[in-house]
């Protein structure tokens, strides 16, 4: 079985009421050293997360712009610079997940969108149950390199020529470069190279000579 979320999440929900003031967001920050905190309405439901660059935007903020104009997204920064409540600070939509989420799933999530901690909610209430933190999920994936190096050197050899591959691991992200002579290859490759223990996600810069997954058009 995946280990999932559950099994490796924090059980404090780690946020905020939505009229809670900005010293109120910075102290929470502080007290768990984190870097974000969820903002949750009167049913504990995120609606939103307050990360240190959304309190920095009050810091780095200028008044004004070319001509006193700004922007649609300028605008949008500039009226949360001037909140003083999580709510008028906050971004939004949050990104959160569930118990049953996969962990190379949450880790996924975080690396996309470059956020360090997801909130937890309870997929039948939506009300927040915990934190899961990015710490937490590399725990899961502290395999050292070379044993998953060599796991993906056996994937390699079962669908293309070693030789023409090149693998580079950072952080459980997987860059496969090299050229295959079949496109179909690609898909395996990324396929069975995400299902090897540490592997979080695999990016391709993978050329292929021919492309035996093309669609005939239709007569």
């Amino acid at each position: 079985m995946p280990v999932t979320v559950r099994d490796v999440m924090g059980r404090v929900a780690i946020a905020v009421q939505e009229d809670a003031g900005f010293a109120d967001i910075a102290a929470a920050m502080e007290r768990y050293g984190v870097g974000a905190v969820a903002v949750v309405d009167a049913e504990r439901r995120p609606v939103g997360v307050v990360s240190e660059d959304d309190l920095l935007l009050r810091e780095t903020d200028e008044p004004g712009g070319i001509g006193g104009m700004l922007d649609v997204g300028r605008r949008r920064e500039h009226r949360r610079a001037l909140g003083v409540t999580a709510a008028e600070i906050m971004s939004t939509p949050p990104v959160t997940v569930t118990p049953g989420t996969p962990v190379r799933v949450a880790a996924r999530l975080m690396h996309e969108k470059r956020i360090k901690q997801l909130p937890v909610i309870d997929p039948v209430s939506g009300r927040i149950a915990g934190t899961v933190h990015q710490s937490d999920l590399l725990r899961i994936f502290n395999r050292p390199v070379e044993d998953v190096r060599a796991d993906i050197m056996d994937v390699i050899r079962r669908q293309a020529d070693p030789e023409c591959l090149e693998i580079v691991i950072e952080s459980g992200m997987v860059t496969l470069r090299g050229r295959v002579r079949r496109r179909s290859q690609v898909c395996h490759l990324v396929e069975g190279v995400r299902a090897v223990e540490g592997v979080i996600d695999v990016t391709t810069e993978i050329t292929f000579a021919r492309n035996d997954l093309a669609v005939p058009p239709m007569l």
